[in-house]
């Protein structure tokens, strides 16, 4: 079996066209980017499919670490990291898998730096892919992705919603959530009316989610 792409992240899979891109108004851009660049990686090559699976509870503490010396050994400057717990939909598996990984904010670092510092990462830790996302601006010539962060989620409901919603699952793929509860979804900006009513399927009032545009990129 494939090792994942090990990233917990939601990522469409099909393209909707120009109708899809025109929803990208559906929410207000959000005002602050946190970072120049964001990478979200984990060093799990399993593909865990039990949801009590003790590797759920590792804090990569160590992993966490040593992403930030590689960080600063490709000379940008880690900002901090956010532990994750991902939901996703394995077609292949026909049910739901899961992991842990983090989201490394990061400095000092353009598109070409944020590019090769992922791809040193996913070497390092044996990964299919690892995905990284640039916030942009909404009109840029760049802009085909958003990130969009909503509080009031769980992993066990994120899980639930997938079940429920084909559509969703094999179109977007799944999510994660902080360990406070704080969705967090990465997908093309042409899935955005998708992703719009699988959030608010969740529970989130949109009004009061953040939604950011940029570029994504799986580094494979």
């Amino acid at each position: 079996m494939k090792q994942r792409l090990g990233v917990l992240v939601a990522v469409g899979v099909l393209v909707l066209g120009a109708a899809g891109a025109g929803s990208a108004q559906a929410a207000p851009e959000a005002r602050d980017c946190p970072a120049a660049g964001e990478l979200f990686a984990t060093n799990n090559t399993a593909v865990i499919t039990d949801p009590d699976d003790a590797r759920l509870k590792d804090r990569l503490r160590v992993f966490d670490r040593e992403v930030r010396t590689l960080i600063r050994a490709n000379g940008a400057i880690p900002l901090g990291s956010t532990l994750l717990d991902g939901v996703f939909w394995s077609g292949d598996l026909q049910q739901t898998t899961y992991e842990r990984s983090r989201k490394f904010d990061v400095n000092r670092v353009g598109a070409q730096g944020l590019h090769q510092l992922a791809d040193t990462v996913r070497k390092s830790y044996d990964q299919e892919a690892v995905l990284t996302f640039r916030c942009l601006s909404r009109t840029a010539p760049e802009t085909d992705a958003v990130e969009i962060e909503a509080a009031g989620v769980s992993a066990a409901r994120l899980r639930e919603a997938l079940l429920a919603d084909p559509e969703a699952r094999e179109r977007l793929g799944g999510g994660s959530v902080t360990l406070d509860g704080r969705l967090v979804l990465v997908a093309p900006l042409t899935e955005l009316s998708l992703a719009q009513r699988f959030v608010t399927g969740l529970g989130v009032d949109w009004n009061s989610a953040e939604v950011r545009y940029g570029d994504e990129e799986f580094v494979s």
